[in-house]
C-alpha cells in the first residue's frame, strides 16, 4: 500500500530524509518513529503531497506521489497534529464541508456522516459548535472527518498528544476497529512508546534521517534485549535529547531570511 525507495529530502544543503526506504502493506498498523528532528514530520508530509522530495521514489496505492498527487490524495486521509477544524462551525457542518471538498455524492455523503460521527460517539452532538467540545471530541471528530471518503490509508501525526489516557484508549480502539472493518492502512506517529507497543503491527524507527531499525515490536526489543518499547527506542536512538537536526535548520532559515 506504501512503498518508499531511497527517499531523500534536503533543504539548502541539509539532509533532513537520507535514503531512507520501508514499505507498509495493505491494512497493516505502522508506527514511524523517531525522536525530535529525526525526519519523520517531513517523511510524512512527502507521504501527503506537502513537500516534493529532492530524491526517490514514492509509490501510494498504486500511484506515484510525483506523478499522480491528485490520486494520492483521494487515497488517503489524514489527521494532523495541530488542531485543524473549524471552530465557528458545527460538527455536522465539518463532516458536511469536508464530504463536499472529496466530491462525495450527497446522499452517500449524508449516510457516510451519520454512520461515522455514530461511531466515533458524536451524532448526538452534530449540532454543536466545536468550539464547545473538548480536546479529545475535537480529535474524534477529526479522524471521522479523514475517513468520509473512504480511503485506503489514514495518516495521523500524534494524534492522541496531550489527551488524558481514556480518551487516548477510545480514539485507539475506533481506529483499530475501523481497521479491521474496512481493511484500512494506518499509518502513525507518536512519542507514546507504550501506545505504540500495543497498537503497531511493524514499526520503523527514523534517526538523523535514517532507518536505524525496522520490525514488530517483539522483535525491536529481542533485537536490542530490553523489556519495553520505550526501552528499545532509547537503545537504539540514545537518551540525549534530540533538537539539533531542527535547530540547525531554523537557523539556515533565519540566516536566509537576514540576506534577503
Amino acid at each position: 500500500m506504501i512503498e518508499v525507495l531511497n527517499l531523500t529530502k534536503k533543504f539548502n544543503g541539509f539532509v533532513a530524509v537520507d535514503k531512507i526506504s520501508f514499505d507498509v502493506k495493505k491494512g497493516e498498523i505502522f508506527a514511524f518513529l523517531g525522536p525530535n528532528g529525526a525526519g519523520k514530520t517531513t517523511t510524512v508530509k512527502i507521504l501527503t503531497t506537502l513537500l516534493h522530495p529532492t530524491d526517490g521514489k514514492i509509490t501510494i496505492n498504486g500511484h506515484d506521489v510525483a506523478e499522480n498527487p491528485y490520486e494520492v490524495r483521494c487515497s488517503f486521509g489524514i489527521v494532523f497534529q495541530d488542531p485543524s477544524l473549524d471552530d465557528e462551525l458545527t460538527a455536522y457542518e465539518n463532516m458536511e464541508f469536508h464530504g463536499i471538498l472529496y466530491k462525495v455524492p450527497k446522499k452517500i455523503r449524508r449516510e457516510r456522516i451519520e454512520q461515522l460521527l455514530r461511531f466515533v460517539d458524536l451524532w448526538d452532538r452534530k449540532d454543536d459548535l466545536v468550539k464547545k467540545f473538548s480536546g479529545g471530541m475535537k480529535r474524534r471528530l477529526e479522524v471521522a472527518r479523514g475517513l468520509i471518503h473512504h480511503p485506503k490509508i489514514l495518516f495521523l501525526d500524534e494524534p492522541t498528544l496531550g489527551l488524558d489516557p481514556q480518551t487516548r484508549n477510545h480514539i485507539w480502539n475506533y481506529i483499530k476497529e475501523l481497521s479491521r472493518q474496512e481493511g484500512m492502512t494506518i499509518f502513525f506517529t507518536t512519542h507514546y512508546m507504550e501506545e505504540a507497543e500495543r497498537i503497531a503491527q511493524k514499526i520503523a524507527i527514523i534517526d538523523h534521517g535514517k532507518i536505524v531499525a525496522r520490525g514488530t515490536p517483539m522483535e525491536l526489543k529481542r533485537q536490542t534485549n530490553t523489556a519495553s518499547l520505550e526501552e528499545a527506542f532509547l537503545a537504539i536512538t540514545g537518551s540525549t535529547i534530540r533538537k539539533e537536526e531542527a535547530s540547525q535548520l531554523d537557523r539556515m532559515r533565519m540566516h536566509r531570511r537576514f540576506r534577503r
